[in-house]
């Protein structure tokens, strides 16, 4: 009989992904330790350990009073990364040897300056921001995270899109030797996002490169992930290599592999469930209690008019 680890939102990880998927999860983990973290540091100092980033300004996009920050051993020990493993505590053991130094970000599609970008020119033009957002899994549990990172808006307008763009579509590093669930699951890889254009320039939106004022760990999606704060965690592609720019909506990892679960817009909606669990409440890591879960996550007032007129139900 198998028995799976119950995540905290009530749901059995082996009912959270697909069951080919679970049920091979084992064969591909081989934990390591020691090997690199970067963003914003240059390679001399770009070692496993914590490190502080320099120069972080924090904003005002802040949760409400009454939420605590959820500990940094929770966020960097329970999360999704599935190229490192399907278990929430496999990113941890198994991302020491992603190296993250050197990184490149290819940007093309329909802009007017493409090109291959190194992890530190990406960075360095912009201010690192500090912002307190809230997190929600689809599994039904929440964090509160202190992310640093660069609004997504800044590096768009960077590259210049054209009036043909209409989405923007993100891609993680393919690499089994170093992420070794890509040998064998049943996921296409390399883990494909994206996100409409006006979601994009919305100010929550953030390129993110540390947390808790640190470098980002591994695990967490070093050097380069998205986090868009209003909507469920698995938008928030990590480890980004690569970023076009494209007229039709793109293709998403697990909408391609669920669409019935899973859908391209993955709005924080309590009032659509799951299919195999509700979306109405959620558990906030270090809690027992279970809280209500709030449209699109508590950020309404500055994300809600980018989807006047349309059915969430059906765009879920």
């Amino acid at each position: 009989m198998l028995i799976g680890k119950i995540a905290p939102g009530g749901v059995r990880n082996s009912e959270i992904t697909p069951r080919s998927v679970y049920l091979n999860r084992r064969h591909f983990m081989q934990g390591t330790a020691g090997a690199i973290a970067l963003a914003a540091l240059p390679a001399s100092a770009a070692t496993n350990e914590r490190k502080k980033l320099e120069g972080v300004v924090k904003t005002n996009f802040e949760v409400s009073p009454d939420e605590s920050l959820t500990k940094y051993d929770s966020v960097t020990g329970y999360n999704n990364f599935y190229e490192f493993g399907f278990d929430k505590d496999d990113p941890k053991a198994n991302a020491g040897n992603l190296r993250t130094r050197p990184w490149t970000v290819k940007v093309d599609g329909h802009v007017a300056k493409p090109g291959t970008v190194d992890i530190d020119d990406l960075i360095k033009p912009h201010r690192l921001e500090e912002r307190v957002y809230r997190h929600r899994c689809v599994e039904a549990w929440s964090m509160v995270v202190p992310w640093v990172g660069i609004p997504l808006k800044d590096i768009v307008e960077r590259f210049e899109p054209t009036s043909s763009a209409k989405y923007v579509a993100f891609q993680t590093l393919l690499d089994p030797e170093q992420m070794p669930a890509q040998k064998r699951s049943s996921i296409n890889w390399p883990y494909v996002e994206g996100l409409r254009i006006d979601e994009a320039v919305n100010p929550l939106t953030l390129m993110v490169v540390g947390l808790y004022g640190e470098v980002l760990p591994n695990q967490n999606g070093a050097p380069l992930r998205l986090v868009a704060p209003w909507k469920y965690g698995f938008k928030g592609i990590k480890s980004i290599v690569g970023i076009r720019f494209v007229e039709q909506l793109p293709p998403t990892t697990w909408n391609l592999l669920q669409p019935r679960e899973y859908g391209f817009y993955a709005n924080v909606n309590p009032k659509v469930d799951h299919p195999r669990w509700s979306q109405a409440t959620e558990r906030r890591i270090g809690e027992f209690r279970r809280r209500d879960t709030l449209m699109f996550n508590g950020y309404a007032e500055q994300v809600a008019s980018l989807y006047a007129g349309m059915d969430l139900a059906e765009n879920y």
